[in-house]
Order: structure tokens, then sequence, then C-alpha cells
């Protein structure tokens, strides 16, 4: 029976059935359509939120590390010179650069001119990096050394040649560091110190890009902060500072 053969009544109440199921449908989709908008925007909320933690995490980095080298740079700006060294802003690293001054050559003994600078250096250098102590992950030394050894030598065996002494240098320094008064009573440092030889694997290079195996030997002092890690793992927004501690008072 075609739907025209059939009485007025009953195709009014077939339409207003098929009504009623696509009013159904509409209002289902309606509100999936709503919940989807919900989702989204909540989703762009929290990336909203996660770029601006990430911005004041960065702000907030800035500030201490300009800081830290601040106060460093007033400290030793006089003494850069007579040492010979330099400190680098960006990677906040105190590079001492004689090394006919640092060691003997090929040898882990430091010298009485650079135990000297230590036994000036260290003392001060912690004093002024105490306030910072929160914030600071590592305080690195490293030793450097020139691709030089021996001249039977493979490359790859003055690489590891080079690495144990490296190594055994950034030692010395860190036991001498310990044998000086003044050291000792931080006890924050040895938390955070880290003694790392590196070979001839950061060569200084010359303007024509060859190594220059005298800048090459050198010793640093380089301080890493904690916001580094707190940006790779997406970390919340750092807490202030101790009052004591805050970037407008002098340590």
């Amino acid at each position: 029976m075609s739907t025209l053969s059939l009485p007025r009544s009953r195709r009014r109440n077939r339409a207003q059935e098929g009504d009623a199921h696509w009013l159904v449908v509409s209002d289902l989709m309606a509100s999936l359509m709503m919940i989807f908008l919900f989702l989204a925007l909540l989703h762009m909320l929290q990336l909203e939120r996660a770029h601006q933690v990430e911005v004041e995490v960065r702000e907030t980095a800035a500030d201490i590390r300009a800081a830290i080298y601040q106060t460093l740079d007033e400290e030793f700006r006089a003494d850069l010179g007579r040492w010979n060294a330099e400190l680098d802003r960006p990677s906040l690293t105190l590079r001492f650069r004689e090394p006919e001054v640092l060691f003997d050559r090929n040898s882990a003994r430091i010298k009485p001119e650079f135990e000297a600078i230590l036994s000036d250096f260290l003392p001060r250098y912690l004093e002024r990096l105490r306030p910072f102590r929160e914030v600071i992950r590592e305080i690195r030394i490293e030793g450097h050394t020139s691709s030089e050894w021996g001249p039977n030598s493979s490359a790859l065996e003055a690489y590891f040649a080079n690495m144990e002494l490296s190594q055994q240098r950034t030692q010395a320094v860190l036991r001498f560091a310990y044998g000086l008064d003044a050291v000792q009573e931080h006890g924050w440092f040895r938390q955070r110190v880290a003694a790392v030889g590196l070979s001839s694997s950061r060569p200084v290079l010359n303007a024509l890009g060859n190594e220059d195996p005298v800048a090459s030997r050198r010793v640093e002092f380089s301080v890493l902060t904690n916001f580094e890690a707190r940006l790779l793992a997406g970390a919340e927004r750092p807490e202030p500072l101790p009052e004591e501690r805050r970037l407008n008072l002098r340590p």
C-alpha cells in the first residue's frame, strides 16, 4: 500500500514521527558539537597555559642568569687580566686560558702559580654563588686539552690519552679545592660539583678554523641552573626564591 493511499491521519502521524526522529538526531549532533567545542577550547587553554609557563620560566631563568653573571663580573673583573682568564656571559663560564700556568706538560700536577690563583679564586667564587645555591643545578669543573700527544700516536690514541689526562687534572683541581678551609665551609658545593675531563673534544679554533693547541689547553668553571631541566620536562612555574635570595638583594 502506498503512502498516498493511507488515511490522512496516518500519513500525518508518520510525518510527525519522521520529524521527531530528525529532531532527536539534530539534538544529538548539536550536543556532540558542543562537547567537541568544549574539548577544543579546553585544549587551547591548556596550550596557552603551557606557553605562559614556558615564557615565565624563560624570563625567570634569564633574570637569574643575568644576576649570577653580574655578581661574578663584579667580583672578578679586576682579576681576569692578571689570571689570563675570561668570564663568558652566555654560558656563565669562567675560563683559565694560560696552560703554562696551570699544569706541567702532560702532567696532572697543579703548578704553584695555579695553586695561588685557585686559593684566591675558589673561596670568593663559592661565596658569590652561595645566594643562588637553590637554583644552581651544577658547578662543573671542565678540563680541556689539545689533540696533541706523542709523535707516533694515532688520533684515537691521543684522544684517550688526553681524556685520562684531562680527568686527572679536574680531579686534582677538586682535591685542591677541598683542601681549602674556606671551601669546606660550603657544604652545598659538594652536592653540586662535577669534575669532567673532556680531552680534545672541544678545541679552540683560530681565525682560519684550525685548532689552536695552546688556547685549547684550559680549565673552566661553569654554572648550570635548574631552569633548563624544567623547560625540557615541562615543569610548573618555579616558586620564588626565599626572601634572602631575591635578585634585588646582594649576596
